[in-house]
């Protein structure tokens, strides 16, 4: 089954593109939802001073709301009806799935199949609704206490922009639920990509404008481009690569007819968490600056603004602590989305064995220790991608949607939509196929 798979992908050419309507279907509405998201993102927020809203983000856009505004594709920077973005629903999934390995009732949600993921959606919604709310509502107080961005503070004003903020947050769920099902897939990993991607453009020109002005030297620019191709081979080496374990199937009889014992492979991704631990970590280390940024310093005590120093953009101490964070979140996000007990009891379950070891808690504890192995390198990876091109930021002051963060979103998402449009082509081959064997076999039934 695998090889024919393979041969079908080996013959994908243009020719299977034209001929594949519904996958241009797909194409035109994916592109339209994309499209219909990045006017949203231009669309102001009411009741704002513009100018003053400008000046007051100019302050903070080395802060959380910097790193917020790259992911959603510049609607902070404008403060949007879509400035919340998709991070609520991110964060609500992320908090769902730690549950549902501590809560009995959720786990057992999990292993119910179809239906159990259904009602564990429906609490993720739930989530993203309290999470957005909550950062809608701390928006409108902090807009509050800026200087002239608000024309007329009060209830009026916190109840509309958190109404208004929320909408855009659960209508972004919804398109990015649409594109999944409607569209190529990954419907919001498709948004974050949009977003990222909508200000590369401008990253360029800025890194530009910083060479013609003698701000930065030609060979750094240059070695910043030269780093970032390197980066993007790394990520597409990486994000490709898989630990495959040999998985046997013992002979059976059913009947009288034999069948022999069948192989397969489980593929371990040697980078599991994803971009996950890069988005943490940087949301937990810019969250104290930018909170002392809203708050004001000049009350703040000596320790306090040593500490708010030190985890900086770009400080030392900053990039010690971002890189330990992303190596811890790989491993714990790691072991929240993939259970080695749950994979060997399945095996058991359905037959299946590794070589050479013993079905059930033996085979769990292998690929917990393969895991751990293979999870260690993609940590490291994690590390040393995110924190060279920060290094460089830093030093630098390029643009932040150059960095290895958004660099590594940029490039999987790319990854992973190509494999759906291959996935696409392939099923309508196989379509083609199963129709052309069905003519052929009323005809010689005539």
């Amino acid at each position: 089954m695998a090889s024919a798979a393979e041969q079908l992908a080996s013959n994908l050419n243009f020719s299977t593109f034209a001929k594949a309507e519904d996958l241009k279907k797909r194409l035109w509405f994916t592109l339209a939802a994309l499209l219909v998201y990045r006017l949203g993102t231009h669309i102001p927020l009411p009741g704002l001073n513009p100018e003053a809203y400008a000046a007051a983000f100019q302050g903070q856009s080395g802060g959380i709301l910097g790193l917020f505004n790259m992911f959603a594709g510049g609607a902070v920077e404008r403060m949007a009806i879509f400035a919340l973005g998709i991070m609520p629903y991110i964060s609500a999934s992320i908090i769902v799935q730690l549950m549902t390995s501590v809560v009995p009732a959720l786990e057992q949600l999990k292993k119910e199949g179809e239906q159990g993921r259904k009602i564990i959606n429906q609490y993720t919604r739930y989530g993203t609704v309290l999470l957005g709310t909550l950062q809608a509502y701390g928006i409108a107080v902090g807009l509050e206490g800026g200087q002239g961005i608000v024309a007329d503070p009060g209830w009026f004003f916190r109840i509309s922009t958190v109404l208004t903020l929320l909408g855009g947050t659960m209508f972004l769920m919804w398109l990015g639920e649409q594109i999944t099902s409607r569209g190529i897939g990954n419907g919001i990993s498709l948004i974050i990509f949009a977003g990222i991607a909508a200000g590369l453009p401008t990253a360029v020109a800025q890194t530009l404008d910083l060479g013609r002005n003698q701000a930065v030297s030609t060979a750094l620019i240059l070695t910043v481009i030269v780093v970032a191709i390197g980066v993007i081979a790394l990520i597409v080496f990486v994000e490709r690569a898989q630990r495959r374990l040999l998985i046997q199937y013992p002979k059976r009889q059913v009947g009288n007819r034999m069948f022999q014992g069948d192989t397969s492979h489980l593929p371990l991704k040697l980078n599991t968490a994803g971009v996950i631990p890069a988005i943490f970590a940087s949301s937990l280390l810019l969250l104290p600056a930018t909170a002392a940024g809203f708050a004001g310093t000049a009350d703040l005590p000596p320790w306090a603004t040593t500490i708010i120093a030190a985890l900086s953009h770009g400080h030392p101490v900053y990039m010690l602590m971002y890189g330990l964070l992303i190596a811890f979140f790989a491993f714990f996000y790691t072991a929240i989305v993939f259970n080695p007990k749950d994979t060997a009891d399945n095996l058991k379950k359905h037959g299946g064995f590794i070589p050479g070891i013993r079905p059930g808690e033996r085979t769990a504890e292998y690929i917990d220790y393969v895991l751990t192995r293979i999870t260690t390198i993609g940590a490291i990876y994690l590390v040393f991608v995110c924190i060279l091109p920060e290094t460089l930021i830093a030093r630098t002051g390029i643009p932040l949607a150059l960095g290895g963060t958004s660099l590594l979103i940029v490039v999987s998402v790319t990854l992973d939509t190509v494999a759906q449009i291959q996935g696409h082509l392939i099923a309508q081959q196989y379509e083609g196929l199963i129709k052309k064997s069905k003519l052929r076999g009323g005809k010689r039934g005539r």
